[in-house]
């Protein structure tokens, strides 16, 4: 079980078997599916960013810096939830259909904890769920 607190307004719980060394990731810049591959079996979790579009408005009426300062937290800690699902592992797929996968990966190779972690990126429409688990079953090559 990971529990973390991040900023004192986000708190994520994690919970994997963390028994299987390949992880995949579907992601935008709102949500993370995580798909823990095991024995060809997926176990699903979700982590949210914070960043809600009220927490935005709210933002936006204070002024355009506030917003933006806020939003790069929030996107930060949501970041940082992911780092750390991903450090136990040691073959992860990151894929979704905007840049929020690149911008992860960029913080992940600035981090020599992740040196020796295999992650490969790949671009995808959006999908749904039996979607998404048949695009990892069919990269990590699941029957």
């Amino acid at each position: 079980i990971l529990h973390f607190q991040i900023y004192s307004s986000i708190t994520f719980k994690i919970t994997l078997m963390q028994s299987s060394n390949q992880l995949a990731i579907f992601m935008d810049n709102a949500a993370a599916h995580i798909m823990e591959l095991n024995q060809g079996k997926i176990t699903n979790k979700t982590i949210d960013s914070k960043f809600t579009h009220q927490m935005r408005e709210e933002a936006l009426s204070k002024s355009e810096n506030v917003m933006h300062e806020k939003e790069q937290q929030h996107q930060a800690a949501y970041y940082d939830a992911l780092a750390n699902v991903i450090k136990d592992y040691s073959n992860v797929l990151i894929f979704g259909p905007t840049n929020a996968k690149l911008e992860l990966h960029n913080i992940l190779k600035e981090d020599k904890h992740f040196d020796a972690i295999k992650i490969e990126i790949k671009s995808s429409d959006k999908m749904n769920t039996a979607q998404q688990e048949a695009f990892v079953k069919d990269h990590f090559k699941v029957k």
